[in-house]
């Protein structure tokens, strides 16, 4: 399997890295949490834009927001994500305009890599991951479903379909209703693990989906999302219970 290097860290080598959501709604709250967050020293932090409506409406705001997070987090490596709100986001874009706004993301740099939602028109999200590469920002690909967990030849699909596309890391999230289901995409996680070159990133959310966040270098997932304070998705465990449940499944 390839590695990806985001800004210094690699994800696909080691132990899946620990990434830590910034769902601050305000410049003020953003750049607190970015504090709080650099300090818990996680591998990557993710700036989820999609809480941050005065900076969906001006983008001069959110350049300046973003230059202000670089300025506290230093390397810290970011991702910038916009998730909408089909996927679990707190805000709805029309589809261009989400679009736009991932094109202004990768333009600006606003971050090290940017989150790329697959179901958006095929064409736009080949074109975002030209330019991406063109700007050095590295392309998570993902899909969300808050419903259900989808049949394993599906979730092995979307993420080769992510792969296809071009993303440098496909990424998809799921809801079961129980063990099975976890199961199920356990199993196709390392499936896909093993059948193609990128690394991947899979979780279970909620309670029952709590042991895919601490077992991904076991079957095959790269990174895990823990909170520093407010989380960003249901069954999301703390950096301090990643870290301590990730040094016991060391291979």
């Amino acid at each position: 399997m390839s590695t990806v290097k985001i800004r210094n860290i690699l994800l696909g080598e080691g132990v899946p890295k620990i990434a830590v959501p910034n769902v601050g709604s305000t410049e003020e709250e953003i750049l607190t949490s970015t504090k709080e967050i650099a300090a818990a020293k996680p591998d990557l932090m993710e700036w989820r834009i999609d809480y941050y409506a005065a900076g969906i409406e001006d983008t001069a705001q959110l350049i300046d927001t973003g230059r202000r997070i670089r300025e506290l987090i230093g390397e810290l490596p970011l991702l910038v994500t916009f998730r909408t709100k089909s996927e679990g986001g707190v805000c709805q874009l029309e589809e261009n305009r989400y679009l736009d706004l991932v094109d202004q993301i990768i333009v600006n740099r606003l971050g090290d890599a940017v989150d790329i939602e697959l179901f958006h028109e095929e064409k736009r999200i080949e074109s975002l991951v030209s330019e991406a590469k063109n700007y050095n920002v590295v392309v998570i690909m993902s899909n969300h479903d808050f419903e259900k967990v989808p049949a394993k030849d599906v979730i092995e699909f979307r993420l080769k379909k992510m792969a296809n596309l071009g993303a440098d890391v496909p990424k998809l999230a799921c809801m079961p209703h129980n063990v099975e289901d976890v199961l199920t995409l356990l199993e196709a996680t390392n499936e896909v693990h093993n059948e193609i070159e990128n690394p991947i990133i899979t979780m279970a959310m909620g309670d029952i989906g709590k042991v895919t966040r601490i077992a991904g270098q076991v079957f095959g997932s790269s990174l895990s999302f823990g909170a520093v304070g407010k989380s960003s998705a249901p069954g999301q465990l703390s950096i301090e219970e990643l870290r301590n449940a990730e040094k016991y499944l060391a291979l």
